[in-house]
């Protein structure tokens, strides 16, 4: 499995157990994306609380559909953030990343 760094920014409700938070990345575009769920579904969550210091480096587990290009620093990547159901809000969760977000 694959890991994309994203950040943790803030948290969203403490109602429900474990808390959700939301984490937003960049994509290779440049454009922002955000996703919602709960605290331990993010590498680095389980650590998160209503009173810690946002932003707080976390990853999310994905699934590499496509590389163009060796896996080097400068590649471009196709993945999934679906193997634990994380996706945006409007229900996307295939993005192109740069190879140097993951963790391999």
């Amino acid at each position: 499995m694959v890991e994309l760094r994203c950040e943790a920014v803030r948290w969203v409700d403490g109602g429900s157990f474990p808390g959700i938070v939301e984490v937003r990345f960049t994509d290779a575009g440049g454009w922002r994306w955000s996703l919602v769920d709960k605290a331990p579904i993010f590498g680095g969550g389980m650590d998160l609380h209503p009173d810690s210091a946002y932003p707080v480096e976390v990853t999310v587990d994905c699934m590499v559909r496509e590389c163009s290009g060796p896996p080097d620093d400068d590649g471009i990547v196709t993945v999934a953030t679906s193997p634990h159901g994380v996706a945006t809000p409007c229900g996307r969760e295939e993005f192109t990343v740069r190879e140097d977000q993951l963790i391999r």
